[in-house]
């Protein structure tokens, strides 16, 4: 692994935006759209509106070393208060908008925020909430003016104000901004991210200018991204994800980053973009095949045949057109036909028809999701990373997109296997250091620079690409040695559109069993086609149909599971249903909805007894938060089903 040097002085983020408006000064950088309407702002335009932000900070007194907090949904002047902030010296620390006020209290006063910029009166609420708890707050920023008359303004003032002040004041600061980007170096912060804390509080990891231009610098010569991308980015700001891709390859190549209305517009407002660069988790795919799904179930009996009859088709030529392996003309022309017939409004209807490159992570994706993609003809393609390495660890190149592996490694990134079976990755992306946490900074990084990414997984030796099993802790041996990775089978579980969740346990013990939590939506749909009448999540899930349905797709993942001999054993012998959707205001799931299997152990300790212990019912009470914040106790009686492994399925055959 060598350290790149910085281009032609591009040192900051801040001087990459100065970069992209000489070079670029009339093409498009931010759009957001806001009542129905696309608003643009250019590069040479986005740089005046963040100096003048950065100067309106100045005249509030943000001083270098400061933190500014930055929360609310993606918006073209979250983004530029990010930047602003760089620009004084200071260090943003973007907020998951939808964290509670508990968790946004963490954060604040973990990092010491003395600025916050919020996105609008329910962001500001939750500042306030804290703000006299935690004392390090002096200015609260918000955008959206909506409510906010009322409110003592003392110690807070509207981004628009902050601006104009920028503006106004620009003689008596813009000497002093420019000395303090000046003094910006390659090894300052660049941003301070958290981690979703999946076993336990958060932590603040520090990326340097270095792990951020290097990283974005080596993934677009990868991929080839030049200024003429387009992207949409929607995905929570705090996440690592979205800042490498909206703001760090954005800023190096010089693309256009499109923000939509809001999340129930999401999918309208991705079609009228048609982005040609597109990143997910697998959540975002899963749900969408499960609309899909939906409404063709709901379709005309010719419709089905006809989506029937090409998919099968796309799944047998789709990739291998797409990676440039020999086709027979008979199969092009029929993936032709079907094309114009299936994929091609399939994917205008998504979104998906102007992607050249898009990618998943966060988590594993299920191979029937991903091969699905791929059939269309979308160039879907698995990164490996996490928020210490800047996000990029192994990436597939073209022609080599796999559904069970997660590529080579990222340029400029070595890659490791442990003798525990742990990887390691040592990179130009590699974070300095968990903030305030030197015993943990210690224990993940070593001194040669080797991360620990706490997950399992080996090299193929004939393709050189890396295999992740599962989170290294997760993965153990079940009670008869064979072994246990419990996210395999979740995400063949969640390949089926009327399952939105689920969790396996069997570490240690004789069989696997498993928590289902069924798709409202997904399930609801099914319910009214076939008569069946629920007033609530609770009920719907409860229904004897429903296990049945859902007993049909465990029994399928278990034929699935039994055809790989070293996951064999990770069969599902027993299962219930969820009476209440797994949630991250509950602690269940992180911000980015991986699940938090300690707290769900412990939470649902009863039901685990269950599964396990021979019974049929149980009856329990459950904690939940609701959307106001209150508590409350659900009380249930949940019912326990067996599903048939793959040698009682044979033995059902032979009789």
């Amino acid at each position: 692994m060598t350290d790149q040097e910085p281009v032609a002085g591009l040192v900051s983020i801040p001087a990459l935006m100065a970069r992209n408006a000489r070079t670029l000064p009339h093409r498009a950088a931010y759009r957001e759209k806001e009542f129905g309407i696309w608003q643009v702002w250019s590069w040479q335009e986005a740089h005046a509106e963040t100096r003048a932000l950065a100067m309106g900070f100045l005249a509030l007194g943000l001083k270098r070393g400061d933190f500014v907090a930055v929360v609310g949904r993606n918006r073209p002047s979250l983004y530029w208060s990010i930047v602003a902030a760089q620009m004084c010296g200071a260090v943003p620390v973007p907020l998951y908008q939808d964290a509670v006020a508990e968790e946004a209290e963490y954060v604040l006063e973990h990092c010491s925020a003395r600025f916050v910029v919020c996105g609008d009166q329910e962001q500001v609420d939750k500042v306030i909430e804290v703000q006299e708890r935690i004392q390090c707050i002096d200015q609260v920023v918000y955008v959206d003016k909506r409510g906010m008359r009322k409110y003592d303004h003392s110690r807070m003032n509207a981004l628009a104000d902050v601006l104009t002040e920028g503006k106004a004041a620009h003689h008596r600061f813009e000497a002093e901004l420019d000395a303090r980007i000046a003094a910006i170096t390659y090894d300052d912060p660049c941003v301070m991210l958290y981690t979703s804390g999946t076993t336990g509080k958060p932590k603040g990891v520090v990326l340097s200018n270095r792990n951020i231009i290097e990283t974005s610098r080596n993934t677009c010569d990868f991929d080839r991204l030049t200024s003429s991308e387009e992207i949409l980015a929607y995905l929570p700001m705090a996440w690592v994800g979205d800042f490498i891709f909206s703001m760090g390859q954005a800023m190096w190549a010089g693309f256009c980053v499109n923000c939509p209305e809001s999340a129930a517009t999401m999918m309208t407002d991705l079609r009228e973009i048609g982005p040609s660069y597109f990143f997910a988790p697998p959540r975002v795919f899963e749900g969408q095949l499960t609309n899909v799904m939906i409404r063709m179930e709901d379709a005309a009996p010719f419709k089905q045949w006809l989506f029937r009859t090409f998919m099968a088709h796309a799944r047998k030529v789709g990739p291998a057109m797409l990676d440039g392996r020999p086709v027979s003309f008979t199969d092009r022309l029929l993936y032709r036909l079907g094309d114009l017939m299936v994929y091609g409004p399939l994917k205008n209807t998504l979104g998906y028809s102007r992607i050249r490159v898009g990618y998943t992570a966060g988590e594993a994706i299920g191979p029937e999701i991903f091969d699905f993609y791929r059939a269309l003809g979308i160039n879907l393609k698995q990164l490996y990373g996490q928020t210490e390495a800047s996000v990029f660890i192994t990436q597939q190149p073209d022609g080599e997109v796999r559904s069970d592996t997660v590529g080579v490694p990222s340029p400029g990134v070595e890659v490791k296997i442990a003798e525990t079976g742990e990887v390691f990755y040592r990179s130009p992306g590699t974070f300095v250091e968990y903030f305030k946490n030197p015993d943990s900074t210690a224990s993940t990084k070593d001194p040669e620079g080797w991360v620990a990414t706490g997950d399992a997984g080996f090299f193929e030796p004939q393709t050189g690409h890396l295999r992740i099993i599962d989170r290294a802790k997760d993965v153990g041996r079940m009670a008869d040695g064979s072994l246990f990775a419990p996210k395999y089978v979740e995400n063949k579980l969640k390949f089926y559109p009327n399952i939105l969740e689920a969790v396996v346990f069997g570490a240690g013990r004789d069989r696997c069993c498993a928590f289902i939590n069924i798709d409202l939506t997904a399930v609801g749909n099914w319910a009214e086609r076939n008569n069946i009448a629920y007033s609530s999540y609770q009920e719907l899930a409860g229904h004897p149909q429903v296990y049945e349905m859902i007993r049909g797709h465990v029994e399928e993942v278990n034929r699935s599971v039994a055809a790989d001999s070293m996951l064999a054993g990770c069969r599902i012998h027993r299962f219930l249903i969820l009476h209440k959707e797994l949630d991250a205001d509950d602690g269940e799931l992180t911000r980015t909805r991986k699940v938090r299997r300690n707290i769900i152990a412990d939470k649902y300790a009863d039901l685990i007894a269950a599964l396990y212990d021979g019974s049929t019912v149980i009856s329990t009470e459950t904690e939940v938060t609701y959307e106001d914040g209150r508590k409350g106790v659900l009380k249930a009686t949940l019912k326990i089903a067996d599903a048939a492994t793959l040698a009682t399925v044979e033995r059902r055959a032979a009789a």
